[in-house]
This record gives C-alpha cells, structure tokens and sequence, in this order.
C-alpha cells in the first residue's frame, strides 16, 4: 500500500491535508486504532461480521434510493 502526495508550490500544508484524506479514505486510521489493542479470534469474527452486515446493509439502502 503506497499512498503518494506531491508538493506544489512548497506548499506543504495543502500537501499533508491531502495526505490526511488519503490516509482516512484508505482505512490507515481505523486499521492503526484496531492493531493498538489485542483482539482476541472470537471478538475479530463478530467484528467482521457486523461490519459485513453493515456493508450489506448501506447497499440495499443505496438500490433503493
């Protein structure tokens, strides 16, 4: 996973705010809050689980909008 941001005009500002969506956009983030703890086998099945029904969940709604 490589994630690449240009510096125009040294403007590094605008750079590492961009840098911060794509790093949001990717799941670093999420992936970084969820690895600082250990999760035992049984918690990161549910987890998945909840998060698939959640994933199945925003799809429906989205098809029938």
């Amino acid at each position: 996973m490589s994630v690449e941001v240009h510096v125009r005009d040294n403007n590094v500002e605008q750079a590492i705010r961009v840098l911060k969506k794509k790093l949001q956009r990717e799941g670093v983030y999420r992936e970084m809050k969820q690895r600082r703890f250990y999760e035992k086998p049984s918690e990161k099945r549910v987890r998945q689980q909840q998060e698939s029904v959640r994933r199945a969940r925003k799809l429906a709604r989205k098809r029938y909008e």
